[in-house]
């Protein structure tokens, strides 16, 4: 991966900015939404308006909240790692692979707990990410936007055995409900699932700096005393639960792995430790603008995030190739 010549460095106003304009976006995302939620209701202790505050509105923010930082940091580990900036859970199969684990909770262990569902689709995941990995070690070409390509055509292919087996199993409906990030069905009780990805997110910063090192090749991190295989496995564990724990609770949501840690790090430069808060509090901003984005465009209607995340993330990583190509490696 390459290293950029000169990046910003990240100060502390620059958080607290981020975590000031995330607190306000918050605030107001709590009273976007069919049901009338006002401040004096709240201050007041009216009842409806605490019920719905608690009931339905502060777990969704939560869950916004959750799936945005877990995912973009899922992403920037995944693309240290592999030492490739097109590689992310959206690249590699990864989140096709946990959707085809829910379906096979969904035909086997129907009636089961959530938790089967959860570790049937981090077990799918986690093969699903090392299989593809197996098949990145084994390719000649070392062009870094032909290997995401393999993990797009990769995940075409998962994606289309799980439509198939749907179909045959009349579950095409549900199918779109898990490949289609959306957080109007949040509830509270619904999305405590998603507290697992934050948990493995804070994990991942205290392997930050082993990330880094490994991230600049096995010849350089061997000479450093790191086990690169262990450090390898390790991040490609936790973006696989992540994605997996994302996936069962709420759905896919593109672009975000891919794009919000291309951002940061051609700002900030590779250093996973100093580049992850920034990582998380951007992947929260994204897809908290996109959430509230998607409640107002259509109001009292809702457009599901995936979509307004898929509009906004793919004009953002057309302008990535367009604008820092050349800084990112490409010709």
């Amino acid at each position: 991966m390459n290293r950029h010549p000169s990046p910003g460095r990240l100060r502390a106003w620059h958080l607290v900015a981020g975590a000031v304009l995330l607190a306000v976006l918050a605030a107001g995302s709590l009273l976007v939404g069919a049901g009338d939620l006002t401040p004096a209701g709240l201050l007041g202790g009216r009842p409806g308006d605490v019920r719905l505050l608690m009931e339905s509105r502060l777990p969704r923010l939560l869950a916004v909240l959750l799936a945005g930082t877990a995912t973009s940091v899922a992403g920037l580990v995944m693309m240290h790692i592999t030492g490739n900036r097109f590689v992310s859970p959206s690249t590699t199969g990864t989140g096709e692979s946990a959707a085809f684990g829910v379906l096979l909770a969904t035909l086997f262990a129907g009636g089961e707990a959530v938790l089967v569902k959860m570790a049937m689709a981090v077990g799918c995941a986690l093969l699903g990410t090392f299989f593809f990995v197996w098949i990145l070690r084994r390719l000649t070409f070392r062009d870094m936007i032909l290997v995401p390509l393999v993990g797009i055509m990769f995940g075409g292919v998962i994606g289309a055995a799980t439509t198939f087996f749907a179909y045959r199993a009349d579950l095409l409906q549900s199918l779109g409900a898990w490949t289609a990030g959306d957080f109007s069905g949040v509830l509270r009780g619904r999305y405590e699932l998603l507290w697992v990805a934050g948990a493995v997110t804070a994990l991942g910063y205290l392997y930050a700096d082993r990330f880094t090192v490994a991230g600049m090749g096995r010849g350089f991190a061997v000479n450093l005393g790191v086990r690169y295989d262990r450090v390898v496995n390790t991040g490609l564990v936790l973006a696989a639960v992540i994605t997996a724990v994302v996936v069962v609770t709420v759905g896919q949501i593109p672009f975000v792995s891919l794009v919000v840690p291309n951002l940061v790090t051609l700002a900030l430069g590779d250093n996973l430790r100093h580049a992850l808060p920034a990582t998380a509090l951007a992947g929260a901003l994204l897809v908290l603008l996109c959430d509230v984005a998607g409640r107002l465009v259509r109001f009292p209607y809702e457009i599901p995030v995936s979509t307004v995340v898929g509009v906004v993330g793919s004009v953002l990583f057309l302008a990535l190739l367009l604008r820092g190509g050349r800084r990112m490696g490409l010709r």
